[in-house]
Formats: structure tokens, C-alpha cells, sequence
């Protein structure tokens, strides 16, 4: 189970590389990217398809029991704070 979370943390990192600066810039007290997927995927969130600074938090559409969601996370704590319905495919 550790190597896959390795695997897909790994694999949106580098993703997230590329995709240009669009949102927010993190603050410089918050909680690292990859500490987040960690958070996401500990609370039982999978596909994790983007994490971006946005509006004094981290957001990311996700899934969870089959659905895409798109959640707020607080910065410092990477406890997920706010959950909405489908995610778009954007």
C-alpha cells in the first residue's frame, strides 16, 4: 500500500509541475503539496487530479466512494474542511 501511495505521489507531483501557475502561491507557514496528497489519501480520498492554492486554501478534486468531489483543505493542518459535489473535468 506504501509503494502505491509512493506511486501516485510521485506521478502528481510531477504532474503539477508542469500545469502552469493559475491560482493562488501557497503561504509560507502552509502544509507542503505532497503533504496534502498524503492527508487526501489518509482520509479515504483516491484519484486525486489537481491540489492548487486558492483563496487562502488548498482545493483539489479528487474522489470518494466513487464520486468525484472537490474539497477545501485548510493549509496548516491538511484536515479537509468543506466537501462539494461532482468535480468538473476540466
Amino acid at each position: 500500500m506504501n509503494t502505491r501511495k509512493t506511486a501516485l505521489a510521485a506521478t502528481l507531483i510531477a504532474g503539477l509541475a508542469a500545469v502552469p501557475a493559475l491560482a493562488d502561491a501557497p503561504g509560507k507557514d502552509w502544509m507542503p503539496i505532497d503533504q496534502v496528497l498524503t492527508k487526501l489519501i489518509e482520509a479515504g480520498y483516491g484519484s486525486v487530479r489537481s491540489i492548487e492554492a486558492d483563496d487562502g486554501a488548498w482545493k483539489a478534486k479528487a474522489s470518494r466512494d466513487g464520486r468525484a468531489v472537490k474539497v477545501r483543505i485548510d493549509p496548516l493542518t491538511g484536515a479537509v474542511v468543506e466537501k462539494a459535489g461532482k468535480a468538473s473535468e476540466e
